[in-house]
């Protein structure tokens, strides 16, 4: 005999879609307002039905009470069925569709009475206050049951009371009048319902939309992922509203930079200033793979339109890959220095053997002596002049790459480093990005040479370098110091465009400037 299988058990609840949700709760909060308005309504309007009956009946007993016949009937007639009271009393009630009219004298004695049983016997409520001269309304139980009354002393001519008039109006009528506008406190009650769900029908498909029908835990979902891909890549992200206006940063973004929560809610003119980075961000330059330098780094910048009129820009950090690059050509002109040294070694090698040989050792002894001579003339000529090891280095290095190329570097008679720095390789990546952009401006030109001037001006560094080529127009020598500005093809491992840009950049960042001119 197989086993039973458990009973499943029914859960209610929520649908997980924000559709259906969204729909739910405003048809729930739409019928809750049609209830809580209906029923606000009704309160005041049976309190307002009561009242205006109390009125009407107090009205019909003050016309009655004014009308002068009755009051000299009272006084000159018996409480008889067949009376001038009773008569009087029972045209008014049939004319005004009151519950009753009745007349009484000061000992409250009827006079008359819907129910000709009751005159001549005492009224079965107080009418002390009446008889005392004050008008009464209220809502009270008598010998015809519940009813809206109303109460006032009757005069004689010579203004004494003499009785009182009580009139009635049936408060089963009051009742019916009520529970007649409730059907059409109903029908507009529903009607406002109908718009209601059809307008939170309208704005639940709109969310639907919106949210493309995902369910409330796949937006937390979804929010929690975003937030973890955000702050956990390694790439700067920047979302921008229409307007322009910062709305998301990550925290490389913020590293990158150089700016923080305070960022968020302000355009980027505010945010970052003036620059060539705020122009690529906000789309006013436009491309891809778009350079930049913000402080020391160098930025590769990607802006992405959004369906709402935003834009999300991306933003990667190429400062490292800007110096491996430039190592890497640093490093290809000393290889290919190198491997012109080693062929002027080896012609130096045969002539040397060849006067061995020739047993010329005189002129052997005078060659060697020329060829150790000239490399250590180049460089005792710059650490006689420049102390710091290497700004130093530096030199001699590019003093061989400039004569594999062809072109004369000379060290000025005016250069005096007598000091360390107090930032040796920022001065290293200014003297090498303005050293390497001269021997490409000379490269290949008849009597090519490059001069470079470093001295110092008490706590002060100034570094000039001359060379023989065409040089800068003089419509763009503003432009030199742009970012991705350049008259040279991009090498392979990137773009152009960046080396002026950071000399320009690590000047400023120790108080000084960097000009071009015509020399």
């Amino acid at each position: 005999m197989s086993p039973t299988p458990p009973a499943r058990r029914l859960r209610l609840g929520l649908p997980r879609r924000v559709f259906s949700q969204v729909l739910l709760m405003q048809l729930a909060i739409a019928a809750g307002v049609a209830v809580l308005a209906t029923g606000l309504f009704l309160a005041p309007l049976s309190h307002q039905l009561d009242d205006q009956a109390m009125r009407r009946a107090l009205a019909i007993a003050e016309t009655t009470a004014q009308n002068p016949q009755v009051a000299h009937d009272l006084q000159n007639s018996a409480p008889t069925v067949g009376g001038p009271v009773q008569k009087e009393a029972e045209r008014i009630r049939k004319e005004t569709s009151a519950e009753y009219v009745v007349v009484m004298d000061v000992r409250g004695v009827r006079w008359s009475h819907t129910d000709p049983k009751q005159i001549g016997r005492t009224v079965s409520t107080d009418p002390t206050p009446a008889l005392a001269g004050r008008k009464v309304m209220q809502i009270d139980t008598g010998t015809l049951g519940r009813s809206a009354r109303g109460k006032v002393p009757l005069y004689d001519d010579d203004h004494r009371i003499i009785g009182a008039v009580s009139v009635g109006i049936a408060y089963d009528s009051v009742r019916a009048k009520l529970i007649d506008a409730i059907p059409g406190l109903l029908a507009y009650a529903g009607g406002a319902l109908a718009v209601g769900a059809l307008a939170a029908w309208l704005i639940s498909r709109r969310v639907q939309r919106q949210t493309r029908d995902l369910a409330f835990s796949d937006i937390a979902a979804l929010l929690a992922e975003r937030e973890a891909m955000l702050h956990g890549i390694r790439e700067g992200v920047v979302a921008l509203d229409r307007h322009g206006r910062v709305r998301l940063l990550n925290d490389e973004a913020r590293r990158l930079l150089g700016i923080g929560d305070e960022a968020v809610g302000r355009s980027l003119d505010e945010a970052l200033g003036e620059g060539r980075t705020t122009d690529v961000l906000a789309g006013r330059v436009t491309g891809t793979d778009l350079l930049t330098v913000r402080g020391q780094r160098v930025l590769v910048a990607n802006r992405m339109p959004t369906d709402d009129g935003g834009a999300v820009a991306t933003l990667r950090d190429r400062t490292e890959l800007e110096q491996l690059g430039r190592e890497l050509d640093s490093t290809r002109g000393l290889i290919d220095a190198l491997r012109a040294q080693d062929h002027e070694h080896a012609n130096r090698m045969h002539t040397l053997l060849g006067l061995l040989e020739l047993e010329m050792y005189d002129d052997a002894v005078e060659f060697v002596g020329e060829v150790v001579g000239d490399h250590r003339a180049t460089a005792e000529q710059v650490t006689e002049k420049i102390q710091d090891p290497l700004i130093a280095a530096l030199l001699v290095g590019k003093a061989t790459v400039a004569a594999e190329r062809g072109v004369a570097l000379w060290v000025s008679d005016r250069t005096r480093l007598p000091d360390r720095l107090v930032d040796p390789r920022g001065l290293v990546t200014v003297v090498g990005n303005l050293v390497d952009n001269a021997l490409d401006a000379v490269a290949a030109t008849p009597h090519a040479r490059v001069e470079v001037e470093l001295r110092a001006e008490g706590r002060t560094a100034v570094l000039r370098v001359r060379d023989t080529g065409p040089g800068i127009p003089a419509d763009q020598r503003d432009l030199i110091f742009t970012e991705g500005w350049s008259t040279k093809q991009p090498p392979a491992h990137g773009k152009r465009g960046i080396g002026l840009s950071l000399v320009r950049r690590l000047a400023e960042r120790q108080g000084g400037r960097a000009t071009v001119g015509e020399a």
